[in-house]
């Protein structure tokens, strides 16, 4: 069992029953939730994602993958690129993430300065 988080743009109740139809008959679907406020459909069952994502998009509507995860997953949420405007509340855009480079500067300087390390004293 998986659940399928798509985007699509819905303006009216003749869209979101539209939307919903065209995935509720599947095969192996188990719920469909609508949630028009944030353009969101989710399905859940023994269904795969790409023949959800296609039945959808015969309705003749915009949709792809749903493109948001919470900010409090991601470890740098205002990075540029994955902050968005048009995201729900608490959500931003699943991008890959810079890592940090180990034994920068930086890292030297914040670990000299850390109530962790006992010699941060001795440069004071």
């Amino acid at each position: 069992m998986q659940t399928v988080e798509i985007k699509v743009k819905m303006d009216c109740d003749g869209c979101e029953r539209r939307v919903k139809n065209a995935v509720k008959n599947m095969k192996g679907v188990k719920t469909v939730e609508v949630n028009r406020k944030q353009s969101k459909v989710t399905v859940s069952g023994n269904v795969d994602p790409n023949q959800v994502l296609k039945n959808i998009k015969r309705t003749g509507k915009t949709a792809i993958f749903w493109p948001y995860i919470p900010y409090n997953l991601v470890s740098y949420p205002y990075v540029s690129q994955a902050y968005d405007k048009r995201a729900p509340a608490g959500n931003v855009k699943n991008v890959v993430q810079a890592l940090d480079v180990p034994n920068t500067t930086e890292e030297k300087m914040t670990h000299l300065f850390s109530d962790d390390n006992p010699n941060a004293c001795s440069i004071m």
